[in-house]
């Protein structure tokens, strides 16, 4: 074996294996198996143009020398990011660690319940410090809350807006410039419109259904917004609030001023300033909005046995379950950074926040001191952590803060703002003196000693905060280190088992992809920063720009979407433009395949699109000729196709090239969904099949680790005539000469999680792709033809085959009182996690093995999976006490003095030999879904709220 080759290392399957797996699929080699899987007239007729694969040695050397292409300056820019410290044993122990890291959304609670804690604990921080009663899981960033907030608050208008069609949204002028830019996106398409103005003479009219505060304000200026709210109210207009999380360990939470929703981000607890990303948003709101919230929502319910159990609440997939009926198509959250949030608060604790903040504080209070002695105007008369400066001439001031390696915000010719944060020390202040007093020709002057406080009493924080019992007993990183693990001991992930779920490939994320994200150049860059102090960011972010469009067939890329969603939404704004820029901006009917993600149908609502649905065959594959009814009969307005290719249900429709030329011929243009592109890398791509635009999920077919369920990364690319419209941001420009408004937040969206994929597809190299997307498409049949006789597929394409996953159909299995969820809780006991459940048919399953698996964890899988059949071939619809409804068993009920079961605790719990070698024990029974959402409980409360638990 060469071991400098990577893609040994990442692909599973080695040649040693291929002839066994070519027997049991039915063919003499993969180059057959891939012509009875792919149609020819899509395949591509040369090699990806990228170069061959480098080792794991060679990129670390690579990326450690563009890392030093990055100049790490002292950066007090602010504009809602932060310097911030991780904890090393927050670093080590969930950042650095692939129990955390590798894991999935918790959807299987029972297998999930240490990152529901986590969660759990992140919402109450939340909640805590906002003064809110409810708060999700978190989202994408502090932009798209805000978006969010205006489009929740937009649909829960009173009967009578809605009746009158009021349609104003009031945007203080003190807003994130990167939030407004993405309002107007998100606005727009809704017929929502956005008055900016001054919150001090803003009139209250009857014509707006809400308002957004930020707190303190852009440049630092705290607000006392108590009677803007008090009058907001008086007049049925509801208020959000984009707050900062560690100002509010000082500041009055806006909750007591009764506002409706409060968001933000959570990255300066701990997370670093990555160039903009991933970080956590929050979203807090009132108990009366737990049905509208978007995103995911971590509740408290009971297991069998009565005992306390948690899982995702309420709309758990609302997007899709209604679909166009949704009013979000959040579909990826943070968990991962929200994890790490959370356990910042946990270790720093109520008395920690404080320290923290107050020494922030201090030191801004010392420097406006400090500067105003020295004959400079401090402008705000309240602040927390960011001053406003008057100078002669803010360009010789940032000249003179470069040459000493150091960043603030230049407002305009006249006026600069500093943002201090949690690294900032007494030597950072006095460099920062000396360079003001060096602009003024002076001699610099000692630090003053802070005197009356720069908040004011009526808006100093009362209330106490993080009171639970979690947030008061981790504080030494012994205890820390041991709670962490005793929250990963409860989680399935990638270092366990294979995880096979169909549409969302659970592959390897490669330990050298992930090192670089914890060096301090990658981490420590401002996503405001000039260019020339991130020309490393730049030279991998280009680079990775030009992978994507040669693996996708296509001219331009933007990776500012940070989630497939995103990308969803990004990639129908572009054809939103394209076509307003024709003259034809009536276009507006979107068609989606029945069988599409849930996602497609919400996100095109969104962009402002009417979603007409075509029909599926019987084949599950697009009834071409349902297709070209509705194609004719909206010719004149059709905008787009949305498809997914392969199709959702894992095949590649042969009528694909047709059915892209019948959108083109009437107008359109063609959306592909990327979410199965794991299955077209090298092979074929979404140019060669028609499409205009796609979005690529970078963490399934790019290696970014789904952490829980996020980080996401979903860049779009596109054709030529929809490269100018790429996405821009107000800060930093982006994107292409007639480019629509932010998508997210930072210009290039959680460009730190993009050295990940970087780095996959520099290791692995145009060889090294193609051949992960064989051995996936070869592990998917494998698995199929191994279950042949015992699970029905329900899909194959023309020739019998699956492309990189297939879906079973578990609806027989009734006929034994046995569901698919039944089967799912029993893979539990087989240490695995179960394939993805009734999407996109219910009582189904799509499995999805990806090319890192092995041969031996295949089959360990394909004998978990015929174990089961046999014990439901046992099972009686009469008796419900059998193994697969009690399934998973607990380590407490196996080693239980008693046992009232038809079947032993050597069935129950080590059902094939290899459990026995590396048992993993789900930590709770089988939860009570309903319970928890008829009482929903989704804090860290108080053990009397338990208490009919």
């Amino acid at each position: 074996m060469n071991t400098e080759m990577f893609a040994s290392r990442h692909n599973g399957i080695t040649e040693n294996d291929f002839d066994r797996m070519f027997r049991t699929v039915g063919v003499e080699d993969m180059e057959q198996l891939i012509y009875e899987t792919i149609p020819n007239d899509i395949r591509l007729k040369s090699p990806l143009d990228l170069p061959e694969g480098i080792s794991e040695h060679e990129f670390l050397n690579h990326i450690q020398k563009l890392s030093e292409k990055n100049k790490v300056f002292k950066t007090y820019i602010g504009l809602g990011y932060h310097e911030s410290l991780t904890p090393s044993v927050i670093k080590r122990n969930i950042l650095e660690n692939p129990g955390w890291y590798t894991a999935y959304t918790p959807y299987q609670a029972e297998i999930a319940q240490g990152r529901l804690e986590a969660l759990l604990n992140f919402q109450t921080t939340v909640c805590d410090l906002t003064g809110m009663e409810i708060a999700n899981a978190s989202l994408l960033d502090e932009s798209t809350a805000a978006a969010e907030a205006m489009t929740m608050l937009y649909d829960v208008r009173s009967r009578q807006q809605k009746k009158d069609g009021i349609l104003k949204f009031f945007v203080s002028e003190e807003i994130l410039p990167q939030t407004l830019s993405l309002l107007k996106t998100r606005s727009t398409p809704l017929g929502i419109e956005l008055v900016v103005g001054n919150h001090e003479e803003f009139d209250f009219s009857a014509d707006f259904y809400a308002a957004l505060l930020q707190y303190p304000g852009k440049h630092g200026q705290v607000y006392d917004y108590a009677s803007f709210v008090e009058k907001a109210k008086e007049n049925d207009i509801k208020v959000a609030v984009a707050a900062d999380i560690l100002s509010l360990v000082l500041l009055t939470p806006p909750g007591e001023w009764g506002v409706d929703v409060v968001v933000g981000t959570t990255q300066r607890f701990g997370i670093p300033l990555g160039y903009g990303g991933p970080h956590a948003a929050f979203f807090a709101t009132k108990e009366d909005y737990k049905r509208n919230i978007p995103g995911r929502i971590i509740g408290v319910t009971k297991d069998t046995d009565g005992n306390r159990a948690l899982r995702m609440a309420l709309q758990t997939r609302e997007q899709h379950i209604k679909r166009d009926k949704a009013t979000s198509n959040i579909c990826t959250a943070q968990v991962l950074l929200a994890v790490m949030a959370g356990m910042y608060a946990v270790y720093h604790g109520p008395k920690g926040l404080r320290y923290i903040a107050e020494k922030v504080n201090r030191q801004t209070q010392t420097l406006a001191e400090t500067l105003t002695v020295m004959g400079f105007t401090q402008e705000n008369t309240a602040f927390f952590d960011t001053i406003q400066v008057q100078v002669n001439d803010s360009e010789k001031l940032r000249s003179l803060l470069e040459s000493k390696e150091i960043n603030l915000n230049i407002i305009d010719e006249k006026t600069v703002s500093i943002s201090l944060n949690e690294a900032t020390s007494e030597n950072d202040l006095k460099s920062l003196v000396s360079c003001f007093a060096e602009l003024a020709g002076k001699e610099s002057a000692d630090l003053a000693q802070a005197g009356h406080s720069s908040i004011p009493a009526s808006l100093s924080r009362k209330a106490p905060f993080l009171e639970h019992e979690v947030f008061n007993s981790y504080h030494s990183e012994t205890e820390l280190m041991r709670y962490i693990k005793k929250l990963e001991r409860k989680d399935l992930a990638l270092n366990h088992s294979m995880i096979s779920l169909g549409s969302c490939t659970m592959k390897l994320n490669a330990a050298s992809e992930m090192l670089p994200l914890s060096w301090a150049n990658w981490g420590n860059i401002h996503p405001f920063a000039p260019l020339n102090q991130a020309e490393g960011y730049q030279i991998v972010l280009k680079e990775l720009e030009q992978q994507l469009n040669v693996i996708t067939g296509f001219a331009a890329t933007s990776l500012q979407p940070n989630s497939g969603a995103q990308g969803e939404y990004a990639g129908l704004m572009t054809i939103q433009a394209y076509h307003k820029s024709r003259g034809e901006g009536h276009r507006n009917i979107c068609i989606i395949p029945a069988s599409a993600h849930g996602t497609n149908p919400a996100s095109a609502v969104m962009a402002g699109m009417k979603v007409v649905v075509t029909k599926t065959d019987e084949l599950g594959n697009i009834d071409v000729a349902d297709l070209e009814e509705k194609v004719l009969q909206h010719s004149d307005n059709l905008a787009a196709l949305m498809v997914t290719y392969p199709s959702t249900h894992g095949v590649f429709e042969s009528s694909i090239i047709k059915i892209t030329k019948l959108i083109h011929d009437h107008g359109g243009q063609v959306y592909m969904d990327g979410a199965n592109m794991n299955a077209q890398v090298g092979l074929t791509n979404p140019a060669i099949i028609g499409a205009d635009v796609c979005h690529l999920n970078l963490h399934k077919t790019f290696a970014i680790p789904h952490g829980g369920g996020g980080p996401g990364v979903g860049p779009i690319c596109v054709a030529e005539q929809l490269k100018p419209f790429l996405p821009t941001n107000p800060v930093i420009k982006t994107g292409g000469e007639k480019a629509i408004t932010a998508i997210s937040a930072a210009p290039w969206g959680s460009a730190l999680a993009c050295l990940i994929s970087y780095g996959y597809i520099k290791m692995l190299g145009s060889k090294g792709l193609t051949d992960a997307t064989r051995i996936a498409i070869l592990n998917a049949n494998y698995i199929k033809d191994r279950l042949k006789g015992k699970f029905d597929v329900l899909y194959t394409g023309e020739r019998g085959r699956a492309a990189h996953e297939m879906i079973i159909d578990c609806r027989p299995f009734k006929a034994h009182g046995v569901e698919v969820t039944d089967i799912a809780k029993r893979l539990m006991d087989y240490g695995f996690h179960a394939p993805t459940v009734s999407f996109p048919v219910a009582g189904t399953m799509m499995i999805e093995p990806t090319e890192s698996e092995s041969l031996a964890e295949l089959d360990r899988f394909c004998e978990a999976m015929l174990a089961i059949r046999g014990e439901i071939d046992e099972a009686n619809p009469s008796d419900s006490n059998n193994i697969l409804k009690n399934a998973p068993h607990t380590l407490h009920m196996v080693t239980s003095d008693t046992w009232d079961f038809p079947y032993s605790r050597q069935q129950a719990a080590f059902p094939l030999d290899y459990v026995g070698e590396n048992k993993f024990w789900p930590t709770v029974r089988r939860v009570d879904e309903a319970f928890g959402d008829r009482n929903l409980i989704c804090t860290c409360a108080p053990i009397e709220a338990y208490a009919e638990i």
